[in-house]
């Protein structure tokens, strides 16, 4: 199962008796990585839990297929779907963010993305610099936020020793930016604006 995010799934996979064990995650997509998962499964491996997240689906084919190849379970946990009118304006949002965004790493925007958030990557020196872009944004009246504030793994209730190199860069240079649908056109050229006067890249925050 991954460590980015969803403690709740972890607290369930525990509470069902099982111990969990985190993979790492595809950077493109911030689900597991289908290569991660087979070099962590071993003869006590009785499941894969996939997690969807952002409202960009896993690769649940090919996650599917390791599983079936080495009698595993496959648990999917998903994302609650929004209505199709609000999904496509997200996407128009998303789409709008995509073309004019400046100095972030924009969402991939694979098959069946959703966008329930559009998370970009704040480049530099990880953390520090991707804590001051958002603080930065929100004094210019943009409403961010950090998706996932710690990696599971990390935490002291789950601590495993365990590399996971995607998952922890994730954790440091991910920031969500709002596209919901009740966003106006000004709106949209707001976080555009203040985003590209930033350029992506700060001083890191010490």
């Amino acid at each position: 199962m991954p460590a980015f995010g969803n403690v709740e799934v972890t607290e369930a996979v525990i509470t069902a008796g099982a111990l969990p064990v985190f993979s790492d995650i595809d950077p493109l997509t911030y689900c597991l990585d289908v290569s991660g998962v087979e070099a962590a499964i071993t003869p006590r491996t009785a499941a894969v839990v996939v997690v969807h997240r952002f409202g960009r689906p896993a690769d649940v084919g090919r996650l599917t297929e390791v599983g079936q190849r080495r009698g595993l379970l496959m648990l999917q946990h998903g994302e609650s779907e929004a209505p199709y009118d609000e999904i496509a304006q997200r996407r128009q949002r998303a789409a709008y963010l995509d073309l004019k965004l400046r100095g972030v790493r924009t969402p991939d925007d694979g098959d069946g993305h959703t966008y329930q958030q559009y998370v970009v990557r704040v480049p530099g020196n990880g953390r520090p610099d991707r804590d001051a872009f958002a603080r930065a944004l929100r004094a210019r009246g943009v409403d961010c936020r950090v998706p996932v504030k710690a990696p599971i793994h990390r935490m002291p209730a789950f601590r495993r020793c365990v590399s996971l190199p995607e998952t922890e860069l994730a954790v440091d240079e991910t920031l969500a930016l709002p596209v919901d649908a009740s966003l106006t056109k000004r709106d949209m050229q707001r976080i555009v604006s203040a985003c590209n006067s930033l350029g992506g890249l700060l001083q890191p925050a010490f």
